[in-house]
């Protein structure tokens, strides 16, 4: 939908393997460096929407999280929302903040996303992105993945996934059609995570921040043909924040450094017919007429890379290039920082981490800090138009949940 707020502040902790900290302390620390930023106090916010996915089965705070986090830094009193829906959390509850504001509710909504994902138990973790997906017919879906990796000419354990998230094996389908359909490679693949690894050693947010060469990538373990272990998003604990305000009250705070929020669109997957757009294709299609723009006049994208190979296919959807020349667009260079339009600058979910009830806002954080021009060395130069693509869940053979957002410098 069209959106008229504007970005007062954001903050983010550092992603990474944090079990010696709680979900409310990287929440409270997102918050209050967001609050900081914006220059208002905890009393100013009248609204909050909280993304989390994992808290009831990692830390066992199966309800409120939002309010128990929020209450700890003494906001209270006001709506508090707590938001699910898969890694798109995040972003929905950062949707929901810019409707509220841009609708005339609220002057002043905060839009966070937090995740605790590290345990010793590593079938908690799995079991988490298992829920992700249609669970209660689990086997039909996993069935279905081998079945199209077969009709790609892969061969298939049918053994039952161990090991590893099932969403590695959703992205291993996709990729196994988009090679056989275009031509794409695992080479191309290892491009897109070594170019995200130059990025990510720039970012003091960032998970992982040394750099990987495209054989590096080639050479890494296997996951699930053709994904290596660099080719795949890591796992993490994390938050991000961001304080949403009306045109009236950034005038009123004295903001010279506007990030207004041109549209936000959120769509759950569907039963399309085959041949028919597909959720990023219909949801970007959407954002680009609310905003006004076209995929021309971006400058820098967030995108959901939680695997290396649906950096090239998103690309491809969001109309960043043809389709079928998603390889080629990372292999030319125009997806780098100082190339023609920088992809995740900030090392995306491959560098950067996955922290999946956070990872939409830190896309935002990251994009707010590009149109303010305050990147530092992975400054995307002139950056004035920005979108972020993310996406979470799988279901009728797409995601469950998409959101996209386009920001511009005022």
């Amino acid at each position: 939908m069209k959106q008229n707020a504007y970005i007062a502040g954001v903050g983010m902790t550092r992603f990474g393997n944090h079990m010696d900290r709680t979900l409310k302390s990287l929440t409270v620390e997102a918050v209050t460096d967001a609050l900081t930023d914006s220059g208002l106090e905890a009393s100013d916010v009248q609204a909050a929407w909280v993304g989390n996915v994992a808290a009831g089965t990692i830390v066992g705070q199966v309800c409120i999280p939002g309010q128990v986090a929020l209450r700890s830094m003494g906001i209270g009193g006001i709506p508090v929302v707590n938001v699910k829906n898969a890694c798109a959390s995040a972003s929905t509850a950062f949707h929901e903040a810019c409707t509220l504001v841009s609708a005339g509710i609220y002057d002043v909504v905060l839009a966070v996303g937090s995740e605790k994902l590290y345990t010793k138990d590593k079938d908690k973790i799995f079991s988490v992105f298992d829920g992700c997906l249609d669970f209660e017919n689990f086997d039909a879906v996993v069935t279905n993945l081998n079945e199209q990796r077969r009709k790609a000419g892969f061969e298939v354990d049918d053994e039952p996934v161990a090991g590893r998230s099932i969403f590695m094996d959703v992205y291993a389908a996709m990729t196994a059609h988009h090679m056989k359909t275009y031509g794409s490679t695992r080479r191309h693949f290892a491009m897109v995570s070594a170019k995200n690894s130059r990025h990510g050693a720039m970012n003091p947010k960032a998970q992982f921040q040394d750099v990987n060469s495209v054989d590096d990538v080639l050479g890494a373990r296997e996951i699930t043909y053709p994904l290596s272990l660099l080719m795949c998003s890591p796992i993490g604990d994390g938050a991000a924040a961001a304080v949403i305000v009306s045109e009236k009250k950034a005038r009123s705070l004295g903001m010279t450094s506007y990030v207004r929020v041109r549209s936000t669109v959120l769509k759950s997957g569907w039963d399309h017919e085959v041949g028919a757009l597909d959720i990023v294709e219909a949801t970007s299609r959407e954002a680009y007429n609310d905003a006004g723009l076209g995929p021309d006049d971006l400058d820098v994208v967030e995108l959901h890379d939680a695997a290396a190979p649906s950096e090239i296919m998103h690309s491809e959807t969001l109309g960043l290039c043809a389709k079928g020349e998603g390889g080629a667009f990372v292999e030319s260079g125009a997806t780098e920082i100082g190339g023609r339009l920088p992809i995740n600058p900030s090392g995306g979910l491959l560098r950067k981490g996955h922290p999946i009830g956070a990872t939409g806002l830190a896309q935002i954080y990251e994009l707010t800090l590009q149109l303010r021009n305050n990147a530092g060395r992975r400054q995307v130069e002139g950056a004035k138009i920005a979108l972020a693509e993310n996406g979470g869940g799988y279901i009728a053979g797409d995601a469950a949940a998409m959101m996209i957002s386009i920001l511009s410098k005022t």
